[in-house]
């Protein structure tokens, strides 16, 4: 798959939140972008509160925006703080800096898109994004590095 498709992106959407009710997290926003950034998917589930959307897209933005998940995105802005303010100022406010972002990679270990998920920690955002891209037979990435398919 050289690009992700709407069949894909609710699949990782759907298994992401079936993980989630599993695993008895609070209630999530999935959002599922292109290589472009292009908003694929979205849900949000009942009594997820008012800005888990905006927090979701802005987790995938992030991870394509810098090419690495939003956990790395995460430690290298508190690394750097003024260079990573002055990122998300140039950005217009696009990214978050916290787990729940993944990079969704093709066969060929192409970056095709990202899930970005917020309403749990972002221990549970992320494991419940990479439960969904695995569901969709790709390969996640949390990182800045291809993740071995599972």
């Amino acid at each position: 798959m050289s690009r992700l498709t709407l069949e894909a992106a609710s699949i990782i959407v759907d298994a992401a939140l079936a993980q989630a009710r599993r695993d008895g997290y609070q209630p999530l926003a999935v959002a599922v972008l292109d290589a472009g950034a292009h908003l694929v998917a979205l849900k949000r589930e009942d009594d997820a509160s008012l800005m888990r959307p905006q927090i979701a897209v802005a987790k995938a933005t992030g991870a394509l925006g810098m090419g690495y998940g939003s956990r790395e995105l995460a430690k290298r802005a508190n690394a750097a703080p003024v260079f990573y303010s002055a990122l998300f100022a140039i950005s217009g406010g696009a990214m978050a800096p916290s787990p729940g972002g993944v990079l969704i990679r093709d066969e060929g270990g192409r970056i095709i898109g990202a899930v970005g998920i917020s309403g749990d920690t972002g221990d549970a955002d992320e494991a419940c994004a990479i439960a969904g891209v695995i569901a969709a037979a790709l390969t996640p990435d949390p990182g800045g590095a291809p993740a071995p398919q599972a």
